[in-house]
């Protein structure tokens, strides 16, 4: 881009156009929704997971975890590496139907998806939705105005920062007393 050497064209799904563009990368705890951890990648079409692995290395923790996703996150190798950080992956099942009538292979198995809080961590993990939304129309990030990673990455920071600081009091009136 003449006007954003640092952005790149992704396209989010088929049919739709390429844009210019960053991706923002939130990581969330499930007890309460808030974001604990946030980045802003080039978009490629492994940015996702590689932020989730760097979110999850830099994440202080002494027992095992569970990592809430959806269906993009279904790869082997993404989910051996998950395994081999001891954090257990509660990814959707990626079992798209292809043209020739074949199920697409997953790389999430029984072990994982028999336990209720599989079904439990699929349901929450639409919270994160909730935080996206949030940075794009009263964050302002729908169209962002800034150029450069640096600067963009400290806006969506700055953003996901007013996010949780706008659920804490709901959160707060919430506690018993």
């Amino acid at each position: 881009s003449t006007t954003d050497p640092d952005a790149r064209l992704y396209r989010k799904a088929d049919g739709h156009p390429s844009r210019l563009c960053y991706m923002g990368h939130v990581l969330m705890e499930n007890r309460n929704g808030l974001a604990v951890d946030a980045t802003l990648t080039h978009a490629t079409g492994t940015a996702e997971r590689e932020a989730a692995l760097s979110m999850l290395d830099r994440r202080p923790r002494s027992h095992r975890i569970t990592l809430g996703a959806d269906k993009a996150y279904d790869v082997t190798e993404f989910v051996g590496d998950l395994r081999q950080r001891q954090v257990t992956p509660h990814i959707i099942v990626q079992g798209t139907v292809s043209s020739t009538g074949a199920v697409r292979k997953t790389a999430i198995d029984g072990r994982t998806t028999r336990h209720a809080g599989y079904t439990i961590s699929q349901r929450i993990r639409k919270r994160i939705e909730e935080i996206f939304g949030w940075v794009k129309k009263p964050g302002g990030l729908t169209k962002t105005k800034l150029r450069g990673r640096p600067k963009v990455e400290a806006v969506f920071t700055f953003a996901i920062i007013a996010c949780n600081l706008v659920r804490i009091p709901r959160l707060l009136a919430m506690q018993p007393t």
